[in-house]
């Protein structure tokens, strides 16, 4: 189902409009707006200025589940007082009704499939070619959001698309961190770490960023497409070599990553030109902003790092919660809440075991079923907690959820059902489990992707 804000579980309706606030936050078009701004002496981007007598009209290239809304977002502030031309490559709908003007857009792959597609490949051509052929008269305008990474391909000389793919199905398999991952991907592109730099030799580019990486590496970031990669230079082969112990990638892959890198001179400044316009964080302190205006008590963790699988951070949101559960026996208390941000990774079982799911909704399960055993959580408790576990983006994993929201209602449910969270969480599979119960979190597209936003509520309460 998808959750409402006028359900009449008060509690559910609270905890999705708290997680509701921080994607709304960081919508790409209200965060391009917010920075620019243009008049007769100068065109003002993020801490940039740049003299209007330095270009003449604007290419504007990009890639992203939120690039669109970023695109219609620099649209709608230059309006027709400067000349606009483009392509950006983006999901699948993501585009649907907004103003581009004359930004071509590339739909390179279907919702809900954050993979390489042959419509990408086209598509990253084109806009190679673009900033290639750009004047010096000519600013190039970089729109970058999460999922860029898969929606600009342009492999190296003697590897396929298809041969990425395997790669990126293989390293997501294996658990693979998000640096790790475009690590690799970087060196086995020609326009991902920094490529798309190297191939603008004349005119200005400027890079705006909605980030989806922690920390906010700009080398990470959709792979880096205009900063220079500053990993060791072995780095990405150690990676590939851990996560494929037996060799099963192709050999054509181990060679390019052998390669010497190409580098040009100036790299090492090519980052003060990336201007970051909105993160995780800046989407926690939007919900837990509005959680205190609705009279919670509220205390907001973002991730420094790599925070380990959705498991490990759902039985660790599920202490937490018994913590609080305890708190409120003992005394009465303001209902509390507690906001999460950050990006677990997930360690997929064997094909022919493997259910649906994504990382929030798995993480939501394993919380579930970590409650469900621990000696302190009593049945009359299910009305007193909701967590809710969703992606910016409105995407998780290879389904059409953005999360899930664990409430009374799922466990009433699963309890009729017969279902053990148990068994769907060892097979990958919570996006059945949810479905059933009636707790997966449906958005469709947000306009943003700046990693996950989490949020547990308990109420002194009993609904």
């Amino acid at each position: 189902m998808s959750i409402d804000p006028a359900a009449d579980d008060v509690a559910a309706a609270q905890t999705f409009s708290i997680w509701r606030a921080g994607v709304d936050a960081v919508r790409g078009d209200a965060a391009v707006a917010a920075r620019v701004a243009l008049d007769a002496d100068r065109l003002t981007i993020g801490p940039q200025e740049i003299s209007r007598t330095a270009f003449d009209s604007l290419l504007v290239v990009g890639a992203g589940k939120a690039t669109a809304a970023m695109a219609a977002g620099l649209v709608q502030r230059l309006g027709g007082a400067i000349a606009i031309r483009g392509r950006i490559n983006v999901p699948r709908g993501t585009a649907d009704g907004l103003d581009l003007g004359a930004i071509q857009v590339c739909e390179a792959r279907e919702p809900g499939s954050n993979e390489p597609t042959e419509l990408a490949v086209a598509g990253t051509e084109a806009i190679l070619r673009d900033v290639a052929g750009a004047s010096q008269r000519e600013l190039v305008i970089v729109l970058l959001s999460g999922g860029g990474s898969a929606l600009w391909v342009a492999p190296v000389a003697g590897l396929s698309w298809r041969d990425k793919l395997a790669v990126t199905r293989h390293l997501s398999g294996a658990g693979a961190s998000i640096t790790e991952l475009n690590a690799v991907r970087k060196r086995l592109s020609r326009i991902k770490g920094g490529g798309l730099r190297r191939a603008c030799p004349t005119a200005r580019m400027v890079t705006l960023v909605l980030s989806d990486v922690i920390g906010d590496p700009l080398d990470t970031i959709a792979s880096g497409p205009t900063v220079c990669d500053g990993l060791p230079d072995d780095y990405a082969l150690q990676v590939l070599q851990r996560a494929d112990p037996e060799r099963r990638m192709p050999a054509a892959v181990y060679e390019a990553l052998r390669r010497e890198r190409t580098r040009v001179p100036g790299e090492d400044a090519w980052g003060h030109d990336v201007i970051v316009i909105g993160n995780n964080a800046t989407a926690t302190a939007a919900s837990g902003s509005l959680a205190r205006r609705l009279g919670y008590e509220v205390l907001i963790e973002d991730a420094r790092g790599e925070e380990g699988t959705a498991e490990e951070v759902g039985e660790r949101l599920a202490g937490q919660a018994i913590e609080l559960l305890r708190d409120q026996r003992e005394q009465s208390a303001r209902p509390r809440c507690r906001v999460s941000g950050g990006e677990p990774v997930v360690r997929l079982v064997e094909p022919r075991l493997r259910g649906q799911g994504g990382r929030n909704q798995q993480l939501v399960l394993a919380a579930m079923d970590r409650l469900a055993k621990h000696p302190d959580f009593h049945p009359r408790d299910r009305g007193r907690l909701v967590l809710l576990s969703g992606g910016t983006d409105g995407e998780d994993g290879p389904t059409d959820a953005a999360g899930a929201m664990l409430r009374r209602e799922v466990w009433d449910a699963a309890e009729r059902l017969g279902l053990s969270a148990e068994d769907y969480l060892r097979r990958n599979d919570a996006y059945s489990f949810f479905k059933q119960t009636g707790g997966l979190l449906l958005t469709g597209p947000t306009g943003t992707n700046v990693c996950d936003v989490r949020v547990l509520v308990v109420r002194p309460d009993v609904a």
